[in-house]
């Protein structure tokens, strides 16, 4: 068993590596630098990077933790997002370079007006403070039930001290340091899920042929569910899911698009989303894979799923098997290791790019003179991580499922009036009576909540799955047709 102080040496090594890099990076403490890394970033090391920030610690224990209910149902949405990355790089990549945008949602300014563009930010703002929230909150509760616990320190006390570590690494360089702070980040995610199937795999006596050949794996290896359209999880509600997911959490995401636009050119910042796009596909089988095998592991040892505020949490198996289950020192601080840097590889990302959608959709520092702008994104960064803190630690008394379904869930709420907007606005010629949009987004928002919870015994059996993103989409794009002009 790892004890609570060589994880928290470990935590504070990392961290220790991530202000050497903050430091070498971040020299030139300007918005030019923090907002765009100068474009000038090496397309490869950008793409390597986005996996982690994609990948985050949600992936990292909610995905294999998520196996035994979903077996490897998941992947259909993964093959799905390939085609969303594809749309992302052929359609929305060439706008946003033709335009030289540094915030994404400029482009409904210039495409409908100033209600729209207000709207798109901040739609923006609630899904990513939602959904880096999530993932911080998966990392804060692992680390108070393998450290903090034993330390007598308060939830609260985890979150504060997470979030205070980004904000110290990122308040200076924002994107430049976070380009280079995710490919390290990403390196050690990769190595960390290899290594943790090694060892398990180890542990059981198998090799990897014997555990691809195993009859425990059959137990878990369905892929693909195409006998019944009113499952939730059926074949092409989920890759169509999948697609629009992708399109509206990267394409139309200010924290995925803004490593892209740090890339020299539009050839290159396509480059990057294609090969990214690949390196993220194997990377999450082998966190599917590795839920499986963590199942195995657990029934052939007696390990039950750890409780959290008296329910199952299957979120929580990963980490009580790598610390917790007699694995040695070594796949613990491995998982540790890949924990953090999943972790950090996202909500950092997600902390610049909320204060650079604040302080250019919302404040509009454009208009201020340079000494002030700094000052006003500084506070912003301040801001943003106090209010990431407050969501966190709500999440504790709300949460009641396993994180990546709930991630997944408020994605397809909050992204839709997103894929409407720039669906109409790239799709169409039509402007819109830019002062209506308000009541279009309103009054969808109340249809798809209505629509979203209805109880599957009134609809024949039919569960809604991931095909409520592209509905709310769809519904965005009616209303503003219907206030065209």
């Amino acid at each position: 068993m790892l004890s609570p102080e060589i994880i928290l040496i470990t935590v504070l090594s990392y961290f220790a590596i991530l202000t050497l890099i903050s430091y070498l990076t971040s020299k030139e403490d300007s918005n030019k630098v923090f907002f765009n890394a100068n474009k000038n970033s090496n397309w490869l090391v950008v793409a390597f990077g986005m996996v982690g920030a994609s990948l985050s610690g949600v992936t990292f224990i909610s995905v294999p933790g998520w196996v035994d209910e979903s077996q490897f149902t998941y992947f259909q949405v993964v093959l799905g997002y390939l085609i969303g990355y594809l749309v992302v790089a052929s359609v929305l990549l060439p706008i946003y370079y033709r335009l030289g945008l540094t915030s994404i949602y400029e482009y409904l300014d210039e495409r409908f007006g100033k209600n729209s563009y207000f709207v798109g930010s901040i739609f923006f703002l609630i899904s990513r403070i939602l959904g880096a929230s999530f993932r911080l909150f998966l990392v804060a509760i692992v680390f108070q039930e393998f450290i903090f616990d034993a330390m007598k320190i308060p939830f609260e006390i985890t979150v504060i001290f997470s979030i205070l570590l980004i904000w110290l690494y990122t308040k200076k360089g924002g994107i430049k340091t976070i380009v280079w702070t995710d490919t390290i980040q990403t390196t050690f995610m990769i190595l960390a899920v290899i290594l943790s199937i090694v060892y398990i795999n180890k542990s059981l006596d198998w090799s990897m042929l014997e555990f691809f050949s195993s009859s425990e794996l059959k137990e878990y290896n369905k892929i693909f569910v195409t006998d019944n359209f009113l499952e939730r999880n059926f074949f092409w509600k989920s890759f169509v899911g999948g697609a629009f997911v992708t399109i509206c959490m990267t394409g139309l995401d200010q924290d995925m698009m803004q490593k892209n636009l740090t890339c020299k050119n539009i050839v290159e910042a396509k480059k990057n989303m294609i090969v990214f796009s690949f390196i993220l596909t194997f990377v999450t089988f082998l966190f599917i894979l590795l839920g499986a095998l963590l199942y195995i592991y657990a029934k052939r040892n007696n390990i039950d799923v750890p409780l959290m505020n008296g329910s199952m949490n299957s979120d929580l198996l990963f980490p009580k098997i790598a610390l917790e289950s007699g694995l040695g020192q070594f796949v613990g601080i491995t998982f540790i290791l890949g924990l953090i840097a999943a972790a950090y590889s996202s909500a950092d990302s997600a902390l610049t790019s909320l204060t650079t959608s604040f302080c250019i959709d919302i404040l509009k520092i454009n208009k201020l003179s340079s000494e002030s702008q700094i000052k006003v994104r500084k506070q912003t960064h301040i801001w943003m991580s106090l209010t990431l803190i407050l969501v966190v630690i709500s999440y504790r008394y709300i949460l009641d499922r396993n994180v990546i379904d709930s991630l997944l869930t408020v994605a397809q709420y909050t992204y839709g009036p997103l894929l409407g907007l720039f669906a109409f606005g790239i799709f169409t010629k039509f402007k819109i009576d830019d002062k209506k949009v308000y009541y279009v987004v309103i009054i969808n928002m109340i249809l798809i909540i209505i629509l979203g919870n209805i109880p599957s015994s009134l609809i024949g059996g039919y569960f809604i799955g991931y095909e409520l993103l592209p509905i709310n989409g769809l519904l965005n794009f009616i209303g503003l047709y219907l206030i065209r002009k």
